[in-house]
């Protein structure tokens, strides 16, 4: 299926009060499922920049008021810092690649200098080769998925800053 065709659908669905859609186009099959919440593939600590992780929720019985698993006093964590710097999201579903074949060095590290509509990785998706390119100008800080990893519409790839 076309690409273009996807997005089109993924935005029906998004936009419309459907909660899923399935198409067959010859032997290939979509299915499009809008839940409310997202749902992540992984852990989402992996989403904070490195070196700040944030604290699973403590569910106690009801009236506890402070109290976390078996009676233990809830213990006060630090929120999460908001990155500083602009987040580049992922445009589809797929696998995320650092470079453009296996043995090829990485499109970007972090500390490289980009330009806007500069490729900076490719997200493989339906055997297709996606190159995703820099919305914004400035320095990697940080890259915050690993290279074959599965990744999700709006999952952040990059940090950028100044």
């Amino acid at each position: 299926m076309d690409l273009r065709k996807l997005k089109t659908l993924i935005d029906l669905v998004s936009e419309s009060g459907i909660s899923e859609l399935e198409v067959t186009e010859g032997e290939g099959k979509v299915r499009i499922v809008k839940n409310a919440a997202p749902v992540y593939m992984q852990a989402p600590q992996q989403y904070l920049p490195q070196g700040q992780v944030q604290a699973a929720p403590q569910f106690g019985a009801p009236g506890d008021m402070g109290a976390g698993a078996a009676g233990a006093p809830a213990v006060a964590t630090p929120a999460a810092v908001a990155p500083q710097g602009h987040i580049v999201t992922s445009p589809m579903v797929g696998s995320f690649y650092r470079a453009p074949s296996p043995g090829a060095d990485p499109f970007v590290q972090v500390g490289d200098t980009v330009k806007e509509g500069q490729t900076i990785c490719i997200i493989e998706a339906m055997k297709l080769l996606n190159e995703i390119e820099a919305d914004k100008s400035g320095v990697i800080k940080e890259i915050l998925v690993d290279n074959g990893q599965a990744v999700e519409y709006g999952q952040p790839l990059f940090l950028i800053g100044d």
